[in-house]
């Protein structure tokens, strides 16, 4: 009996050693990203007033920074601390030195994978981006939850940007925070030692609600504010003094958290209640914020910026702001003592802010006075609120592991999770734009016949969509899918897959989803047919070069069907260097043009330039030239284009014997001279399903429209259409 207890303590104990080895991730070992690079960086390139590296700390992969002997600053990678991956699904390794004030003192890209910097943007630009971090405070950081400083959005590399100023700030604030720099303390926290207690009951009338707590009040009258102003010194301000009576109000503001059930219902009545509950998602929370007086608590900003410029919640190191989509009004207080306020309005407290209901926290409100035409000082006041004891109640402490997990900082998850929902919220427009082309393509191929009818219809159609594609999707929004994107896949999926990595860019996340189900129904044509912004560059080209009446080659059939399968060596080619070296595949891949032509405007090195010119100007004679022979993305598309589940586009037994209308015509000659049409090369145009339909074009119309006794003239079908002599494909029917 002893015996076995004995082994029970035992195995409990190597248990627990083994839960805290998993869980200190941030343990410093012979593995740390730092120990690769520190032989490889001088202190003084990182830190011009460093002159050595002293040993890396035992508890945390950090180095001190030396001169003279004595330590000026400390030094880390930030893969070290967090793992948010970039574009290419692998870390953006970055060496940071930071002093005692918690400032950052250096920086150096050491080692990264980012295809769009590796064969698009010229790295400098991303080490004079990172440059722009040095002298950044990482306690005002803190305090303005990473929102002290501006972001340096690099044009094509917007992602890449976002994931470096979010490894910078994430790793800087837990190195200064476990070294104690510039004042700021390690949280060790396990989370609130309180939750709210759902079955609290709230006073039934508003003046006890004033007196426990429940609703917090800031009143200023304007004597308070003029003085306010005074002490600013600043003699403009003080000359435009308010002129009401001091003792008139300027704002009588008021606060409750009503995402707390009972003060929610006591406030909002259940009806209103109701409505908010179903309005917050789970870990959101809400305040009411009313208002009397002279001056408004949420001005006119947010009408031209969406933000409420005027109010800030503030707890701790939290701040959040409020936006008009988080925002809605109150009705009437269904309380009988409840004062006649002017504003009454809800705000949303986002569940990732990192707000803690059960802490107490304040609302800001800033004050402003214009001293010159466009020129105003600011002034704030606070209005503090904590619940009240009575809608709380205690938790037990959290167990070992949870704290331990707390302590190392094992938040990766929601960290970046937090980073790719932030991109997608500032891509609303874009992604909503994207969500109507999918829409309406989707409408166009499902109604083809009706919509092919009309062979003017089509044209306008085809030309307003792929003018948007080019525009919008292309040279706005940089949605330009590549073989990379497939490469970055596929090294992704032989190694630790993970989502983050895509969900970064959602217009390229969007759009790979789409290609796949369209790859079902409709093969490659939906997008390289539609949704490519170089492709659409191409044909627009062709077409103004067609107005302007440059001559057309037709390439003989036999040469062409040798030439399209070079698109194939090419991809097979790039797929499998990747095996071997993804970088070196992304160099490799620089055979596409979009980057230059899409992404950086040719705005570029002159060899790029010129390269994508002559695909282009090939194009003017040879419609699609590139899209035809040389691009791998499509050649990967087309590979499974085979196993699309309907065959959408019609044909008669009479296509390609003896009629060769369509191939003619084909834009791209993706019909045999059999009339099969070959779903690998076919980019969906349509132009096959209004000749299919054409009561002047189609032989096999004509021919039954005869029957009927049509007033078609019977040898139309003899006849080619007005200038189709000069059409690149034509032949006799």
């Amino acid at each position: 009996m002893t015996l076995g207890l004995s082994l029970r303590v035992i195995c409990g104990a190597i248990l627990m050693a083994a839960c805290v080895t998993v869980l200190s991730g941030q343990a410093v070992n012979a593995q740390s990203v730092l120990s690769r690079f520190l032989s490889e960086l001088p202190a003084s390139e990182l830190s011009p007033q460093a002159e050595s590296y002293g040993a890396i700390r035992d508890d945390i992969p950090v180095a001190p920074l030396l001169r003279g002997g004595e330590v000026i600053g400390h030094a880390f990678i930030t893969s070290d601390f967090v793992g948010t991956t970039g574009y290419s699904g692998k870390p953006i390794h970055t060496m940071v030195a930071v002093d005692a004030d918690a400032r950052i003192t250096g920086l150096a890209l050491v080692k990264h994978s980012e295809p769009i910097v590796l064969i698009g943007i010229p790295e400098s630009e991303i080490r004079e981006m990172i440059a722009g971090y040095v002298g950044l405070d990482l306690v005002a950081e803190a305090e303005a939850r990473g929102s002290a400083h501006d972001l340096d959005i690099i044009s094509g590399a917007t992602v890449t940007v976002m994931v470096i100023d979010d490894t910078i700030l994430r790793a800087g604030l837990k190195v200064a925070r476990a070294l104690g720099l510039g004042g700021l303390s390690a949280q060790t926290d396990t989370g609130p030692t309180f939750e709210i207690d759902e079955a609290a009951e709230a006073p039934t009338d508003w003046l006890t609600m004033e007196g426990d707590g429940t609703v917090r009040r800031l009143s200023l009258d304007v004597g308070q504010v003029n003085r306010a102003f005074d002490e600013l010194n600043d003699l403009r301000a003080t000359a435009r003094a308010l002129t009401a009576s001091a003792d008139s109000t300027f704002i009588d503001m008021q606060m409750a958290l009503v995402s707390v059930p009972a003060i929610g219902q006591a406030i909002l009545g259940e009806a209103e209640y109701t409505n908010l509950s179903n309005w917050l998602e789970e870990g959101d929370h809400a305040i009411a914020v009313m208002g009397r007086g002279s001056y408004s608590f949420k001005g006119s900003g947010y009408v031209r910026g969406g933000i409420f410029d005027r109010i800030v919640l503030i707890q701790d190191d939290v701040t959040v702001r409020f936006r008009d989509r988080g925002h809605r009004r109150i009705g009437t207080i269904p309380m009988e003592d409840a004062p006649e306020f002017v504003e009454r309005d809800l705000f949303k407290i986002p569940a990732d802010s990192g707000f803690d209901p059960t802490k107490p926290f304040r609302l800001q409100l800033l004050v402003q006075r214009e001293v010159a035409a466009i020129e105003k000082v600011f002034i704030t006041f606070d209005l503090g609120y904590q619940l009240p004891n009575r809608y709380l109640r205690p938790v037990a402490p959290a167990a070992p592991v949870a704290k331990l997990a707390a302590e190392t900082g094992l938040d990766e998850d929601a960290a970046q999770h937090a980073l790719w929902r932030k991109i997608w919220d500032d891509k609303r427009l874009e992604i909503g734009v994207l969500a109507v082309m999918l829409a309406v393509l989707t409408l166009a191929f499902f109604f083809q016949m009706q919509l092919t009818r009309s062979e003017k219809a089509v044209r306008i159609f085809r030309y307003a969509f792929l003018t948007v594609t080019l525009v919008f999707l292309g040279w706005y929004a940089n949605a330009q899918l590549s073989v990379v994107n497939l490469m970055a896949l596929f090294g992704a999926l032989t190694t630790d897959f993970s989502w983050q990595a895509f969900l970064l860019d959602p217009m390229t996340f969007i759009l790979w989803f789409a290609v796949a189900a369209a790859l079902l129904f409709w093969g490659r044509g939906a997008y390289c047919g539609w949704l490519c912004p170089f492709g659409a560059l191409q044909e627009l080209t062709n077409h103004i070069a067609r107005a302007l009446r440059v001559p057309q080659i037709t390439l003989p059939w036999g040469l062409h069907e040798r030439l399209w399968p070079i698109k194939y060596m090419i991809f097979l080619g790039l797929f499998g260097v990747s095996l071997a070296s993804i970088e070196q595949a992304e160099h490799l891949a620089e055979v596409e043009p979009f980057k230059t032509a899409i992404i950086l405007n040719f705005v570029r090195a002159w060899p790029f330039v010129a390269y994508a010119a002559a695909l282009l100007i090939a194009g003017l004679f040879v419609e699609r030239f590139y899209c035809r022979y040389l691009c791998p993305l499509g050649a990967a598309l087309a590979i499974p284009a085979r196993l699309r589940m309907f065959d959408w586009l019609k044909r008669y037994r009479e296509c390609g014997n003896p009629c060769h209308v369509c191939a003619n015509e084909c834009m791209v000659q993706a019909i045999h001279p059999t009339g099969e049409i070959n779903p690998n090369e076919c980019l969906n145009c349509m132009h096959c399903q209004v000749l299919y339909q054409s009561k002047t074009k189609c032989p096999v119309v004509i021919k039954k429209l005869k029957r009927k006794g049509s007033t078609s003239d019977p040898g139309a079908f003899l006849k080619p259409r007005e200038g189709l002599q000069n059409h690149p494909n034509h032949q006799p029917s």
